[in-house]
């Protein structure tokens, strides 16, 4: 059992790194280093065969706790830790803050059957940037690595329904009826932000906007770069405290 479900450890480092040299020049980026965290060992391996067999993305590591994974998290200083949320020991969200401490520049991604509005909102607090439930697919699962990896930020349709419903209620229960947006943002900048608070990705952005990739991407980071935050979740979730989106209509 151990030899099926634990190949890339066995063979000395993942394959997308064993075939690393073998890239022209001109081909895909370094691989995403990723760090996989779960109680459930079986999971696990499960998971890393599943990444395995994808040329740009690489397991160098798996943990079976959060006080693991920042240990891990220190040594390896993966791209992106794939962690579940409920673990003995040390949880994830409570293992987020002190690994982004101790590798600064690894994304977050939670993997959870964890479908609570608080885990979301205390993940998202602690700095992971993807939220995902672990009844998607893996083609999921690999296209959110990816999508985190380039900067996005990840949520399932669920939760990110969730999210929206727990703001608007926030909104029935002020006495304002209408939302003043903030005017250190455009109205353009505001249409990209109610769509990423939707849960939609860059692309999908572009799509309903009728703009390119690259235009969103700019959006996207003059937003950042107004607010003073870090990412699109802290973005999101500034905008719906600060009353500046409207989501209680349409």
């Amino acid at each position: 059992m151990a030899d099926t479900f634990g190949p890339a450890m066995a063979q000395g480092g993942c394959r997308a790194e064993r075939e690393g040299a073998a890239r022209e020049p001109g081909e895909p980026r370094e691989p995403i280093r990723v760090l996989v965290v779960d109680d459930h060992e079986l999971f696990r391996r499960g998971l890393e065969i599943v990444l395995e067999q994808e040329e740009d993305i690489c397991v160098v590591g798996e943990a079976g706790d959060g006080a693991e994974a920042v240990e891990k998290a220190a040594d390896l200083l993966p791209d992106i830790v794939l962690m579940d949320v409920r673990m003995p020991r040390r949880g994830g969200i409570e293992a987020c803050t002190s690994i982004k401490e101790v590798a600064p520049s690894a994304r977050i991604i939670m993997l959870t059957i964890s479908d609570e509005e608080a885990d979301l909102y205390e993940a998202i607090k602690a700095g992971a940037t993807g939220y995902l439930l672990k009844e998607i697919s893996t083609d999921e699962v690999t296209a959110a690595i990816r999508a985190v990896a380039d900067g996005q930020s990840q949520i399932s349709p669920s939760m990110a329904a969730k999210l929206l419903t727990e703001f608007k209620a926030l909104v029935q229960r002020t006495d304002e009826r209408r939302l003043v947006p903030a005017p250190r943002l455009t109205d353009r900048e505001l249409e990209v932000l109610k769509l990423v608070a939707m849960g939609k990705n860059n692309r999908d952005i572009a799509k309903d906007l009728f703009i390119s990739e690259n235009t969103v991407k700019n959006h996207v980071r003059n937003i950042l770069e107004k607010l003073q935050l870090h990412s699109r979740m802290e973005a999101v979730v500034y905008a719906m405290r600060e009353k500046i989106l409207d989501l209680g209509s349409g």
